[in-house]
């Protein structure tokens, strides 16, 4: 029978549950690098890599008129702050260089520029911008508005400087490619198939060894002649299949549902998807060499996701994110396999216009799955 001392509040034994769950804490390391990791990657990255009004756009200028009145405007475009002129270029270079998503933007100016303008017939240039993301190029097209007026103030001065009363000297025609009206569906939509497979096949395949040794099945399968390497490829092609499943799936829903159009070639994308599915895989084996149980897999899991989300372009322009966060999100396969679906179904990227966002996922395999192996071999010891 407890007594009312039993019965009472003991600050005591609080204390001593207190001091096993921080000793727990200490021998769960990796529970403890979650709680301090993710609190400070989300911190950094909200705080100094997520910008929703990117800046100095690429952008390429073409002009076959080379007069002192296109180097005005081009002036004035780079003063705005949005955009930073790469390179004078013809207007197939131009096609390519926005089809490849090497410019955001290209300026088309007529040949006669420069006449038409002393003549005050108010050219027109023409502006083509990378509307897939509509939220990477609506600051910038905003800011185009005052260009007309405010471009040629200096130049327009004496005899000429009323030869448009009451109007701007020219006028800038705005055309939006690859998404004219701006949907936000569009862009989002053949993203989620990197975001689906980065949070469920790494997860799955996490758990592949840290599976087999909790259940005690490990130790069998080191009784067998199996290579490491076979263990990897026998563990990884069931979840190739379910990656097809779930990339159908979605593809499915963004043609009947949402209307995503798709202009380029079902080959070229189930090739791409191939490469990232595997790549998130050699992922997933990876981080199950390196934990313990199925739980510490799960943790590493959300800890890779989380750059995944922020630093790809799939939330947030990847423009307009600083140099350093550039980098990271250029060393993760799903920033080159968002922008490899999304060129194939909005651009109509042929195989040589991924090829620039295949390697990088091809060599993330090589080197991440070296690592695997060296990983399982130190497990199996």
């Amino acid at each position: 029978m407890r007594t009312v001392t039993d019965r009472a509040l003991s600050w005591r034994r609080i204390f001593s549950i207190l001091r096993k769950e921080f000793t727990q804490l200490k021998r769960d390391r990796m529970t403890f690098a979650m709680l301090i990791g993710v609190p400070l990657m989300q911190l950094l990255m909200f705080g100094y890599a997520i910008n929703g009004d990117p800046k100095h756009l690429p952008t390429v200028v073409v002009a076959a008129d080379g007069g002192p009145m296109v180097h005005a405007v081009v002036r004035a475009l780079e003063n705005t702050g949005y955009f930073d002129v790469k390179a004078t270029v013809s207007d197939a270079e131009a096609e390519r260089w926005l089809a490849e998503g090497d410019a955001q933007f290209a300026l088309v100016f007529p040949s006669d520029f420069t006449h038409r303008l002393l003549r005050g017939e108010r050219p027109a240039v023409a502006v083509y911008a990378d509307a897939s993301d509509p939220s990477a190029s609506g600051g910038a097209i905003a800011a185009l508005t005052q260009l007309p007026e405010m471009a040629l103030r200096a130049e327009l001065r004496g005899p000429i400087a009323q030869l448009t009363p009451g109007k701007a000297p020219f006028e800038l025609r705005i055309h939006r490619r690859y998404n004219p009206e701006g949907i936000t569906q569009y862009n989002v939509v053949p993203g989620l198939m990197g975001v689906i497979l980065t949070m469920t096949l790494v997860m799955m395949t996490a758990m592949g060894v840290t599976r087999e040794r909790e259940r005690g099945t490990l130790e069998n399968l080191l009784a067998t002649p199996v290579k490491p390497v076979e263990v990897m490829i026998g563990k990884i092609l069931p979840y190739v299949l379910i990656g097809y499943v779930q990339v159908l799936m979605i593809y499915a829903a963004s043609r009947w549902l949402f209307g995503v159009p798709m202009f380029g070639s079902l080959g070229v994308l189930a090739l791409g998807v191939l490469a990232y599915i595997t790549a998130v895989l050699t992922v997933g084996f990876t981080f199950s060499t390196i934990a313990r149980t199925q739980m510490q897999s799960m943790q590493i899991t959300i800890f890779y996701f989380l750059p995944n989300i922020l630093l790809s372009g799939f939330m947030f322009p990847f423009r307009g994110m600083p140099h350093w966060a550039q980098v990271i999100g250029e060393a993760l396969p799903i920033t080159h396999f968002l922008r490899l679906v999304r060129g194939v179904m909005l651009k109509g990227s042929t195989l040589a216009d991924v090829l620039p966002h295949l390697w990088p996922m091809g060599l993330f395999i090589l080197v991440l799955g070296a690592v695997a192996m060296a990983r399982y071999r130190q497990t199996l010891d």
